[in-house]
């Protein structure tokens, strides 16, 4: 295992805060109003291909945005399904790839009872409307606690089906699940929709053949908030415990990657006595609570509409509303970390980003509205 994407120098990792506020903007950039109303947006996604928004609301629906219109009526609506509040609720939607010939989509929510449940859906007769009635349980995972639900799932350029979940909750992961390879808990998991019953595990995964869960890939993740494919590297948003937020790099050939919670806390010992960090993944960027307090993650802009951000990877702090982007190359920063807040404006709360099928990017707010980046 190469971790070829991951290391870099701790000098780079010191400056990168400081450097934050003093890169000037490329270019011009604001936002558009998109949708408003909503109780808690925490996602804008579409299948490929697709010119149609797809907004998910925490409290259990998935609303269509066409046309510069939201659909009178949700796509999806498991409202009476899902326990919603604070870090619970429905919180992530992935379309398959083949979704424009075989209707399948795929969510991750709290259900009930509280647990985390991943299911499979499809599209009805009606494009813009979910046949309620296909749901099907993939995973069912019995979470004792309300918070670090991790909830995001999509689609790796290798066609597996990739779900976040976080420690299982509590302070600093009372139940060591983030270093527990047996524990589903604390992880990215990889699965193959597309083979076995209810679904099949990559060859490929780090524990297929046994050590640990079958279905992880990488470990050592508090509660990562949110994921980014961007090509053959995974950005992964990890929100943490008291002191530090990070965002680390890896591959999607980096099975069994060790991200060091709690081991780690950021680039920082979370347990001073129990402080071995062999073969840990040290994240590429950190901040301290001294600027934040909880890391959103967002995407490496590919879109067309503003070419000169190409390659910047745009994320936020959920307590001050900043929004920052960087620069990735194989383990160094192309720019340094550019602050967009002045031009952005103060949004509040930003639950969390989004991304449209043409590579365009959006913010969602606390305040129930969904802004697309646009150029100025």
């Amino acid at each position: 295992m190469a971790m070829r994407h991951s290391l870099v120098l701790a000098a780079v990792l010191a400056a990168a805060p400081l450097a934050a506020c003093a890169q000037q903007p490329p270019g011009q950039l604001g936002v558009d109003l998109v949708a408003e109303g909503l109780e808690s947006p925490i996602l804008v996604v579409a299948p490929p291909g697709d010119p149609r928004l797809f907004i998910v609301d925490q409290a259990g629906q998935v609303w269509i945005v066409a046309d510069g219109a939201m659909a009178p009526e949700p796509f999806l609506d498991i409202g009476a399904e899902v326990t919603f509040g604070g870090e619970q609720g429905l919180l992530g939607l992935a379309f398959h790839p083949d979704y424009a010939s075989n209707g399948r989509f795929f969510i991750d929510h709290t259900d009930r009872a509280g647990n985390t449940r991943v299911a499979e859906y499809r599209v009805s007769a009606d494009p813009n409307r979910a046949d309620p009635a296909s749901g099907v349980t993939l995973m069912s995972l019995e979470d004792r606690r309300a918070n670090h639900n991790g909830g995001w799932l999509a689609f790796g350029p290798d066609g597996y089906l990739y779900i976040s979940n976080g420690d299982g909750g509590g302070g600093g992961d009372p139940d060591r699940a983030g270093q527990n390879t047996g524990s589903l808990f604390g992880k990215l998991l990889r699965i193959d929709v597309d083979a076995g019953s209810p679904y099949g595990i990559p060859p490929t995964n780090p524990f297929a053949s046994g050590g640990g869960a079958a279905e992880v890939f990488a470990y050592g993740i508090r509660n990562a908030w949110r994921i980014d494919f961007d090509g053959d590297l995974i950005f992964i948003a990890d929100v943490g415990q008291g002191a530090w937020e990070e965002i680390t790099v890896i591959g999607v050939d980096d099975a069994g990657a060790n991200l060091g919670w709690n081991v780690l806390e950021g680039n920082h010992c979370y347990n001073a006595d129990r402080c071995d960090d062999r073969g840990m993944v040290r994240p590429f960027y950190e901040y301290s609570h001294d600027e934040g307090c909880s890391v959103t993650g967002g995407y490496v802009y590919r879109g067309a509409a503003m070419p000169w951000l190409a390659g910047q990877y745009f994320f936020a702090d959920y307590c001050e509303g900043w929004v920052r982007s960087f620069a990735y190359n194989g383990g160094s920063f192309t720019t340094d970390v550019i602050d967009w807040s002045r031009q952005i404006g103060d949004r509040g709360n930003i639950l969390s980003f989004g991304e449209d099928a043409a590579g365009e990017l959006y913010i969602t707010t606390s305040a129930g509205r969904v802004w697309k980046i646009v150029p100025r």
